[in-house]
Formats: structure tokens, C-alpha cells, sequence
């Protein structure tokens, strides 16, 4: 008998179960990535497309894969729209050398879970790279609210293997000086009241680690208060000039939400300013929702309509205060 017509239908079989062993190894050695890491659950998530897209060139998408842990806050694709940037493109379009380090300041060492801080105004915290943050954590009515240099935390502590993520509703942006002077002195719109700063002697009082907010007058409101240019400014009595100056600084560190959340059930409050005079801060509706507030409207003791803070130049933190530009200059007297 020919053996060969025996060995062959055995063979066949014996080299398809030998193969597809083979092929059940191969399947075993692969390493399937950890959906559960920081950078992927960022980037199965719509609503945070525009940060997810600023992570690989800021060095973060990687980094978010190590064990870490780490706390990242992560604007939405609103808070991005917000400020400026509209779709992911618009951010890889920008510059660099301001995106990798405002990626960078949203990124903290450590899984911090901000709901055991203490109930207190602007505590704070430090991000990877050695940037200062600060929470603020109060009850506003029935919520406790967690706020992030004035942010509020939309989602808190979306857990990962590799730490947690807080999702905000504004883009936090590193701040580039320690003093307050130094924000206003390299702000174009505010180089009268910067002047006025110098005329008055009092850069020195806000270049020192005592903490102030100050509402700088835009070079629009300046003038519309009648100081139009250098030569006015000179002209002044520096005494009287730092009596009006003071009136805009508060001797504390203020974000805008701050003052929202420490309103309690009413609608406006007064604050003391440097110069011991009171300033009304009242509570701004937001258009699209009467139910709640998103800014605030300030009046002097010698204005007779509201003062409005700008759009945009707010909320600007410096190492020792933070700067918001308003619209017209707080008046002591009519």
C-alpha cells in the first residue's frame, strides 16, 4: 500500500492546528493600549476636542500616558470658542510659544480631588511645570462650587487609571509676571493709567508680595475722564492723582466669580477700597439666562451708571494680584 495516500490527509490537519497555535501566540503578545489613561479618555470625549488636539505638540500626550498621577483641567470646546480659538486647527495654527505653555499650566502633579479642600477663596495650587493656580471652594445656595482661577469646574474628578480630570468652562492662561505693575505696564490699552501709576508713586505699592485687584481704566476711559495724555498726567497734583488711583485697587486677590459666589442671596455688595472709600459691585445676569449671573457691573460713589468690566482683559493674574480692565473710570465725586 502506498503510505503517502495515508500520511497526507493526517498531514493537512496537523499543519493547520500547528499554525493556528502559532497565530494564538502572535494574538497573545499584542498590547492593547489603556483605553483608561489620561489622554485617551480625553480623546473619546467630543466636548474636549480642541485641548485633546494640544496635547501632542505641547509634549502632553505622552506624558499623560505615564503612571503619574496626575490632575488635568481641561477646558471645554466652549471655554476654547471663548477664547479665540473655535475649532482644533485654530489652535495648532497659534503660536507655539503661548500654547505649549498654557497646555502645560492645566496639567498638576498628583490625583487632587479639590472637593476636600478647605471652604476658602483662592488656595493655592501648583501645576506641573511650577505654574501657581488657585481654587476657591464655597457653597452658593444649594451647590458647592469649585472654582479654578476663577473657572468653574463643570466635572469634577473624571477618574483615570493614571489620575483624574476637572473639565472647566474657561482657558486658564499662565500668568507671564509677578507684579501687578508689570501686567499693566505691557498692556497697550492701559498705558495712560500705567503713567498715571508712575505719576502718583505708586508702581512700588504693587511691587510688593501683599496681594491687590485692581481695576485698571482703559486708555478710552482715561481719556473720557479728561486725562488724554501724557502732558495731562504730568499736569496733575500727584496726591490727587493717587487719591483716584486707589480708589481702583482692593487689597486682596478678586476674581470675577469671587465676587459670585460670596454674594450669598443678594445681588450686589459693597467692597473698601485702598483709599478707604466704598465701590458698589453688583451681579450681571447673563443674557441667555436670567437664572444666573456670569459677571459683575461696578459703581463709584460719584458715578452716576454702572461700569463695565471688559470682555476679554479680565481676570488677568499676576504673582501677587490680578488686573481687570473696565470701561470707565471709577469716580469718588460727581
Amino acid at each position: 500500500m502506498n503510505n503517502n495516500r495515508i500520511l497526507k490527509p493526517l498531514f493537512l490537519p496537523l499543519m493547520i492546528l500547528i499554525t493556528g497555535l502559532g497565530a494564538c501566540k502572535k494574538t497573545e503578545n499584542i498590547v492593547q493600549p489603556d483605553a483608561s489613561k489620561i489622554s485617551r479618555i480625553i480623546a473619546d470625549n467630543f466636548n474636549l476636542s480642541v485641548f485633546n488636539r494640544g496635547l501632542t505638540p505641547s509634549g502632553l500626550n505622552a506624558k499623560l500616558l505615564e503612571e503619574g498621577p496626575f490632575t488635568v483641567i481641561a477646558p471645554s470646546d466652549d471655554a476654547f470658542k471663548a477664547a479665540g480659538y473655535n475649532s482644533p486647527a485654530d489652535l495648532i495654527a497659534a503660536d507655539p510659544g503661548i500654547i505649549s505653555p498654557m497646555m502645560q499650566y492645566h496639567v498638576l502633579n498628583g490625583r487632587l480631588d479639590f472637593n476636600t479642600l478647605p471652604f476658602a477663596f483662592n488656595q493655592e495650587v501648583r501645576s506641573y511645570n511650577g505654574g501657581k493656580l488657585f481654587v476657591t471652594r464655597w457653597v452658593k445656595g444649594p451647590d458647592t462650587l469649585l472654582t479654578i482661577n476663577g473657572a468653574v469646574i463643570l466635572a469634577k474628578n473624571i477618574k483615570a487609571s493614571n489620575g483624574s480630570i476637572q473639565v472647566v468652562n474657561r482657558v486658564l492662561k499662565p500668568y507671564k509676571f509677578e507684579y501687578i505693575w508689570e501686567v499693566i505696564a505691557n498692556d497697550r490699552n492701559l498705558s495712560l493709567f500705567y503713567q498715571a501709576l508712575q505719576r502718583a508713586g505708586l508702581t512700588g505699592l504693587l511691587s510688593t508680595k501683599e496681594t491687590y485687584t485692581v481695576f485698571a481704566p482703559s486708555n478710552t476711559a482715561m481719556r473720557a475722564y479728561g486725562l488724554t495724555s501724557l502732558a495731562d498726567i504730568e499736569a496733575k497734583d500727584p496726591a490727587e492723582l493717587s487719591s483716584m488711583l486707589r480708589y481702583h485697587i482692593f487689597a486682596d486677590r478678586r476674581f470675577v466669580y469671587d465676587y459670585i459666589l460670596s454674594s450669598g442671596t443678594a445681588t450686589e455688595s459693597k467692597q473698601s477700597m485702598l483709599d478707604g472709600n466704598s465701590l458698589t459691585v453688583k451681579l450681571q445676569v447673563d443674557p441667555n439666562n436670567s437664572k444666573i449671573y456670569n459677571g459683575i457691573l461696578l459703581r463709584g460713589t460719584g458715578n452716576t451708571w454702572d461700569v463695565e468690566l471688559s470682555e476679554i482683559q479680565r481676570d488677568v493674574l499676576a504673582g501677587n494680584g490680578v488686573v481687570h480692565t473696565i470701561e470707565s473710570v471709577l469716580r469718588i465725586t460727581q
